[in-house]
């Protein structure tokens, strides 16, 4: 009898520690940020009507719980809603009037793994909350932000997608100083954060030094498994370190691996002229 109560009881804290281990394997997630290229690109052969059903099908393969795209224009961004509205909800404004035009730095968070409880649009420039061009940018340039909360664990995440703008240095610059501003701001001590887009710059420049500086490290840079590849492409195969543009930081998650998707193409020469990028991590903190 007594060996059988012992049996007994070491199955119970075996069982104990299966339901324990749960949530901890539920917090692992993952974030896909890809610049999609504008519909209003003459890009020929490679023009969005040829690319669009190539695009879906990365975002149906790699099911990520968060989705960042760079430069939907209302019609690509009417198409990704069509197409995900049963699994992801989405939030997301045009640049040029803080409505309908221009690109749009949408965001789409799985619902089943989500619970939005905020979100916003800002403006990278003097007077942010408002649709405005910055400093030397050629374009206006947004960030479009999420507050979430896990459904499993409860835990919250702050997710930030965003697109610096390709000429404007002095705007890059002041730019990132502007994203550590409002993060300091919005973001409650101790809650993770992700911050992704295309920022038209190699990690290893000095105008990220604010990053580091509040402890928003590139999942590049710390992740144990990496593909340590190029992310902008131009329509033709490079693996130059310059173009590695695309980024994922990230505070208060315990990073697993960052990847480059450059080895399929979908039925199509190229998904876009740059390839996404997929982080999957795991939330920290308190």
């Amino acid at each position: 009898m007594r060996n059988l109560c012992l049996s007994v009881r070491k199955m119970l804290l075996a069982g104990l520690l299966v339901c324990l281990a749960v949530p901890a394997l539920a917090q692992e997630l993952s974030v896909m940020s890809f610049n999609i290229r504008n519909s209003g690109a003459n890009d020929g052969s490679n023009s969005w009507t040829n690319r669009k059903k190539a695009s879906l099908a990365v975002l149906k393969e790699e099911k990520p719980d968060l989705l960042g795209l760079q430069e939907a224009l209302p019609d690509q961004y009417a198409f990704f809603n069509r197409h995900t509205r049963c699994r992801y909800g989405h939030v997301g404004v045009g640049r040029d009037d803080g409505k309908k035009e221009g690109e749009c730095m949408a965001i789409y968070y799985r619902k089943r793994t989500f619970k939005l409880l905020d979100s916003g649009t800002f403006w990278l420039s003097e007077t942010p909350d408002e649709p405005s061009l910055g400093w030397d940018a050629a374009c206006r340039r947004t960030v479009t932000w999420v507050r979430l909360r896990h459904k499993k664990t409860g835990r919250e995440l702050f997710y930030f997608n965003t697109h610096l703008d390709h000429v404007g240095v002095v705007a890059r610059q002041e730019s990132i100083k502007l994203i550590c501003r409002r993060i300091a701001q919005m973001v409650p001590e101790g809650v993770p954060v992700v911050l992704g887009g295309d920022m038209n710059s190699h990690s290893g420049e000095p105008f990220f030094a604010p990053l580091k500086d509040d402890n928003l490290l590139s999942s590049r840079d710390i992740a144990p498994v990496i593909d340590n590849r190029s992310t902008y492409n131009g329509w033709k195969t490079d693996n130059s370190p310059a173009n590695m543009i695309d980024h994922l930081f990230v505070r208060d998650c315990e990073v697993l691996s960052f990847r480059v998707l450059r080895d399929k193409t979908y039925g199509v020469p190229f998904v876009s002229d740059h390839y996404p990028v997929v982080l999957r991590f795991r939330l920290a903190g308190k």
